[in-house]
Order: C-alpha cells, then sequence, then structure tokens
C-alpha cells in the first residue's frame, strides 16, 4: 500500500536505510521534503504497516535570469530518494512509487521528471531505463566515493522521463552517456 509519508516514519525506515546504496539524510531534511512537497513523498507499506521503501521528490527550476544558460532547468519534478528494502525488490514498488511521483509532477505541469544515479548501479539504470528514463548527461565524479573501490569517486547519469507537457520531447538527448558535465554546471545558485 502507498500513503503519503508523515513524521512518525522517521523512526521506522530501518529497513530501507540500512542499505548500503541508500542515501542517508538528516531529519530536518526528511521533514522539510514532508513540509515542501507532502504530495511527493510516499512510502510503501507492507501488510503489517512495516515501511518498505519510500520516494522523496520535488518540483523546481532555476531563476528565469538564467533562462539564457544551456544549463538551465525548467519547472521539473526531481526524484530525491527511491529506495526499496532489500528483502520487498523486485515486486513492483519502485515503480509504484515512481508512478506516483510521475503523477504529481504531471498534476503540477512538470515538464519532466529527472534523477541521478551511479553510473555503476545497473539494475537501477535497467530499471529506469524500462520505465521510459533515459540519460540525459553524465555528471563526472558527482559521487565522492566508488562503491567498487576502483576509483576516488563515481560518475553519475542524469536521467530524465519527458512529461505530457513537453510535446516536443525537447528535454531528452540521444547518447547522453557521452555528454560529460562537471558537477559545478548543475547548480546556479
Amino acid at each position: 500500500m502507498l500513503r503519503p509519508f508523515c513524521p512518525q516514519d522517521l523512526l521506522n525506515m530501518n529497513l530501507t536505510n540500512l542499505d548500503p546504496l541508500t542515501e542517508n539524510y538528516n531529519l530536518d531534511f526528511y521533514m522539510q521534503y514532508m513540509m515542501r512537497w507532502p504530495s511527493l513523498f510516499t512510502v510503501a507499506e507492507d501488510q503489517h504497516g512495516r515501511i518498505t521503501g519510500y520516494m522523496m521528490g520535488k518540483v523546481e527550476e532555476d531563476p528565469i535570469y538564467l533562462k539564457v544558460l544551456d544549463t538551465y532547468m525548467p519547472w521539473h519534478g526531481h526524484v530525491t530518494a527511491l529506495t526499496i528494502a532489500p528483502q520487498y525488490r523486485r515486486l513492483g514498488l519502485a515503480q509504484d512509487l515512481t508512478t506516483a511521483l510521475e503523477r504529481g509532477c504531471e498534476d503540477q505541469d512538470a515538464w519532466f521528471v529527472d534523477l541521478f544515479v551511479r553510473e555503476g548501479n545497473h539494475t537501477a539504470v535497467g530499471m529506469y531505463r524500462k520505465m521510459g528514463y533515459s540519460v540525459f548527461r553524465r555528471v563526472v565524479d558527482y559521487y565522492s566515493d566508488d562503491p567498487t573501490g576502483g576509483k576516488d569517486g563515481e560518475d553519475a547519469f542524469d536521467m530524465r522521463k519527458p512529461l505530457t507537457r513537453d510535446k516536443k520531447k525537447q528535454h531528452v538527448r540521444k547518447n547522453g552517456e557521452n555528454f560529460r558535465v562537471n558537477p559545478e554546471d548543475l547548480y546556479h545558485g
């Protein structure tokens, strides 16, 4: 079952947050999402009320004065975190949570939904591709660590899925894996 996130959920997220691929945040970060984007912060529960996964998302855009830049980001949805407890994976929960976020972003007239995923997380990259996402660009050394131990950092794929508003698919790029940007190119604020 999917439902909106509530404050007491912070005490019951261990099934999901103990996974090494899950980013953990401080409590006020979770609360900020719950207060600012309540319709885009969703949890999945099992029949006993245990949290089996969650999706944190938001809608945002760059300031209008930056519209002249190639890296300008129009009104769009963003997947901040999606995690499923290991024993509940491959049951369709990630797709259910992502679909709920996409509907919320459609309701807010966003152009697309984007997310960042480790390039080496082949399972997640494949899952997002099956859901209609494609790589828009590669962010070089976005992550400061490499879980494989092969190097100091790891690249991220900025994956995007156009929504109804983007009829011309202008926020899709072919061969985005080869379009390299640096992390500092992403943020303007």
